[in-house]
Formats: structure tokens, C-alpha cells, sequence
């Protein structure tokens, strides 16, 4: 016994216990959806002795398995991917554990045609540089006259896809702004020219760059303040007055207490010398 996976985790999986399991946006399906380009009876899996046979019901977007449309009665086995339009499940037996992205399995990214040539074709994006526009050496040739010979390339490495403008003249737009070049994300849409599309795929983690203009705050250092040399008093009007001035006043003697006044000093010197006189005419 076989349970069909969804790839989105949407719900649980479901067992295949019918002998006919029918998949359609019809409620009366055993399996209602809604995704677009699903038909209102778009497939329809029987079990017959065992083993488990895919049929497409004349759908109008077809029915894939592992990316090959098939056109008759299709035997299934464990590890099979189911693709209905938008719909994208996988086949496996109780025993056999589902693959996670990240963990050997294969990361697949599509592109849909939301609007425009060629609406509601998938393509898949291979590893490397993929390109779109109106030559036929473009991976993605759209005949839109919007859109330029090489309007755009698409570049898949380490499952992160990238989208460059190639100096289009109508240029490129995701999610309705216009880009030079961009990391895209399930859910985005790229539009060039009239032709608008959708990008599948699994959700990575996009590193984020530095930001060279952050600014980094640096604790700040406490600078000595210059201090000012105190004042002796009166201010001093004339620096070269105050030099003659300190130059014509008598220096005291060390060990003195204080200093005489100039007039004592000349004062005393004339009685000596008087006294001097005196005494020799006596004599």
C-alpha cells in the first residue's frame, strides 16, 4: 500500500486504499484541489493486482511523473513525484521515510506563466545561468516584441536563485518593482514585458550582508582639562613695564625677614660716609 505526500505539507498524507482514487478541483474527487492548472477530472490513480497505474483524464495542462507527461495508464512506484499543473505530490511506502530538502534530496525550483505567452507552463530551472527573452537561443523564448532578444537570466547556485536584468529596455519587475538584480523567494513574481511569472521552489534562508555604514559607538575618553596658572592678584597691563619695574627694585639679602626700602638703603650710606669725614679732621 502506497500514501501520496504533498510537497507543501498542506495536510496530511493520504493512504491509497480505494482500488480508484480520481484527483480534480471537483468536490466529487477523492482528492479536491484548487491549485491552478488542475482540470475538474484531471487524473486518476487504480489499483490492480498490487500495483498502482496513473492516468491523465484529458486534462488541458497534463499529468507528470518525475517530470515526464505521460499519455496512457502509468505504473507507479515508491519514490514517485506526481505533478498536476501547480499540484506537485510524491509517492511512498510506509516504510520508506520522505526525503527532506536539505538532506540529499533535490531542491527543484520552477517558473510559471501566470499571464502572457504560453499561461500556465512550468519550467524548470536547472543549476546554472538560465536565459529569457525573444531569441531562440534563450532557455525561456517568449515572442512578446516587450520583451528584448535577452531580456533576462535567471542564475541558480547552492538552491538560491538569483534574477539579473540584462539591460532590457522595458526592464524586469518582482513583485511590481523594478530590479537590476535580486535573490527571489517561492511566491515572487517576475514580470517582463506582458509575461508574468511565478517562482517555485523551497524556502531558504538568504544571508544577509553587513552593513558597512552601521555606526559603531565608541565610549569616549575623559581628556585633562588645561588648567590656567592662578592669579597673583592685579592683573598685569603691560608685560614689558612689569620686567623694568622687577629689574630697577633692590634684591634683599638672604636670611633678612624683610626687605628696606630703597630710600633707607641710600639714606644710611650718605651718614656713614659723613661720619667717615668728620672723624679724619679731627684727627
Amino acid at each position: 500500500m502506497l500514501k501520496l505526500h504533498f510537497k507543501d505539507n498542506r495536510q496530511a498524507p493520504i493512504w491509497l486504499v480505494e482500488g480508484r482514487f480520481t484527483i480534480g478541483t471537483d468536490r466529487r474527487n477523492h482528492l479536491a484541489v484548487n491549485d491552478p492548472g488542475v482540470g475538474a477530472f484531471h487524473a486518476e490513480i487504480s489499483h490492480r493486482d498490487g500495483q498502482h497505474y496513473l492516468s491523465d483524464c484529458n486534462s488541458a495542462s497534463g499529468t507528470f511523473v518525475n517530470e515526464q507527461r505521460i499519455t496512457s495508464q502509468y505504473q507507479l512506484r515508491s519514490g514517485d513525484w506526481l505533478r498536476l499543473g501547480t499540484l506537485e505530490l510524491q509517492l511512498l511506502a510506509p516504510s520508506q521515510p520522505r526525503p527532506m530538502v536539505g538532506m540529499g534530496a533535490t531542491v527543484r525550483w520552477y517558473l510559471q506563466v501566470l499571464s502572457g505567452e504560453q499561461v500556465g507552463k512550468k519550467f524548470q530551472i536547472q543549476p546554472g545561468s538560465m536565459s529569457l527573452g525573444r531569441s531562440t537561443k534563450c532557455e525561456l523564448c517568449f515572442s512578446d516584441p516587450e520583451l528584448s532578444r535577452r531580456h533576462a537570466e535567471f542564475f541558480l547556485k547552492d538552491n538560491l536563485l538569483e534574477i539579473r536584468d540584462l539591460a532590457s529596455v522595458n526592464g524586469v519587475f518582482v513583485n511590481q518593482k523594478k530590479i537590476n538584480t535580486v535573490l527571489l523567494q517561492p511566491g515572487d513574481q517576475v514580470r517582463t514585458g506582458s509575461v508574468t511569472l511565478l517562482v517555485i521552489g523551497p524556502r531558504v534562508e538568504v544571508p544577509q550582508p553587513e552593513d558597512e555604514d552601521a555606526t559603531l559607538f565608541v565610549p569616549m575618553v575623559d581628556l585633562l582639562k588645561p588648567t590656567r596658572p592662578r592669579s597673583s592678584g592685579a592683573d598685569v597691563a603691560n608685560p614689558l613695564r612689569a620686567a623694568a619695574q622687577a629689574t630697577a627694585a633692590p634684591t634683599p639679602e638672604a636670611g633678612t625677614g624683610s626687605a628696606l626700602p630703597w630710600a633707607v638703603w641710600v639714606g644710611g650710606g650718605a651718614l656713614a660716609i659723613g661720619l667717615a669725614v668728620a672723624a679724619a679732621l679731627l684727627l
